[in-house]
């Protein structure tokens, strides 16, 4: 079982160790007697850095990258590299090597977690009932029927004000009686009869393996993202630290120019964009209106210049620039016009497409026949009997396509 040194120091980032075994397959991996790596566990993920070998005649391209650290189900960790391995074998004294920003960055996430957990059971009674840590952002899910927006400010705001006022954050080893006697947030139902508990002074108290904080200041702060409903409660989305930091300088940037497009303060944005929303709004209904109108006047202009033959009307038309939108109300309109019309529809630009219609009581399948189509230009597509559409790689063979099928139907 590998010593794991980060269980007594989170800011423990360079250590000496023996390689124990080596990984070849599926991923070059070594397993050491002691790390101070952690592993992906509890919500936390791993740690990255580097392993190199202790003797400094091994020189510097001895050193190798260390991309992922997981648990083993025989209690080893177990150390992925990014290379294959070379100058290590059991018995090798390797340097192990912390990729602090990292760590840091987990540390704070961590424990800002613990923090606001707290907060929200000091405040509301709602427990957290799942903890997940991503490259960007972290989460925990509250279980709880509702979540409001002042509830989420107010436990936001007292988290704060814990780190504020720079609590220390201790450690200690109990046993799992004397830990059930203490009033732990959260006994764990693990069976192991040693638990490892993170005190933040007279604020929190729970079993953690994960890396953290000495005192709250060094988390630098929360900000509390986004929360949605999820099955089991309420999902709440926080960034701690650097992060918060990072995202709000990425948020500040995203509302600039935002606000640049305006010309207007970033704190005038939500009003110019409902504004512009609006007006999107009532053109696109414009728009929709003369499409509506357009393909009503050309419906009426293809079925006046398209003589009838065997008692009904076959309209074929390839258009350069029409979407296929477009298209299918043209074929809707042309099959309402007149009760027998059958149309051929197809539109090089801006993606090549074809529509098939006919008017009720037809006796031809446009679904089958635009499927038999499309297989000859290499696209897909279906629909009904009397409407079906698809879409073509190119238009290169779409006026030989609507001719063959309007032989077939003349047929």
């Amino acid at each position: 079982m590998t010593d794991r040194l980060y269980y007594h120091d989170s800011f423990l980032y360079n250590f000496d160790a023996e390689v124990c075994s080596l990984v070849e397959s599926p991923r070059p991996a070594v397993i050491l007697d002691r790390t101070a790596f952690y592993p992906t566990s509890g919500g936390q993920i791993f740690d990255t850095g580097w392993i190199a070998p202790a003797d400094p005649a091994a020189g510097p391209g001895a050193r190798l990258r260390v991309t992922e650290v997981a648990d083993a189900d025989d209690g080893h960790v177990i150390h992925y590299l990014e290379a294959p391995l070379k100058g290590l074998q059991p018995g090798t004294r390797v340097r192990g090597e912390i990729d602090t920003n990292r760590r840091r960055d987990h540390m704070q996430q961590h424990s800002a977690q613990h923090v606001l957990s707290a907060a929200f059971v000091r405040l509301f009674n709602m427990p957290t009932v799942s903890f997940h840590m991503a490259d960007e952002y972290c989460s925990i899910d509250l279980d709880s029927p509702s979540l409001s927006k002042e509830q989420v400010e107010s436990a936001e705001r007292l988290a704060n004000e814990i780190i504020l006022e720079n609590r220390p954050v201790d450690l200690r080893f109990v046993t799992r009686d004397e830990a059930a006697t203490l009033g732990l947030r959260k006994l764990p139902l693990t069976e192991r009869d040693q638990l490892r508990l993170i005190d933040i002074h007279d604020f929190d108290l729970t079993a953690c393996g994960g890396t953290h904080v000495n005192r709250t200041g060094q988390i630098g702060g929360i900000c509390l993202r986004r929360t949605e409903k999820v099955r089991q409660g309420y999902r709440v989305e926080f960034v701690a630290g650097g992060r918060a930091v990072a995202t709000a300088r990425r948020d500040f940037n995203t509302l600039t120019e935002i606000a640049a497009l305006f010309s207007a303060h970033i704190y005038d944005g939500p009003q110019h964009a409902r504004k512009s929303l609006d007006e999107i709004r009532s053109l696109r209904k414009q728009i929709e209106q003369s499409q509506d109108e357009l393909a009503a006047a050309q419906a009426a202009t293809l079925l006046a210049e398209t003589p009838e033959s065997h008692g009904r009307k076959l309209v074929v038309r390839t258009f350069s620039d029409r979407d296929l939108n477009f298209l299918k109300l043209l074929g809707q309109k042309l099959t309402r016009q007149s009760p027998a019309v059958i149309a051929l529809l197809a539109t090089e630009s801006p993606q090549p497409a074809l529509v098939f219609a006919q008017s009720a009581g037809q006796p031809h399948d446009m679904g089958k026949l635009l499927k038999e189509t499309m297989a000859k230009l290499g696209g897909r597509g279906g629909g009904s009997k009397d409407l079906a559409q698809g879409g073509a790689p190119t238009a290169q063979g779409l006026d030989a396509a609507l001719t063959t099928a309007a032989q077939f139907l003349s047929r």
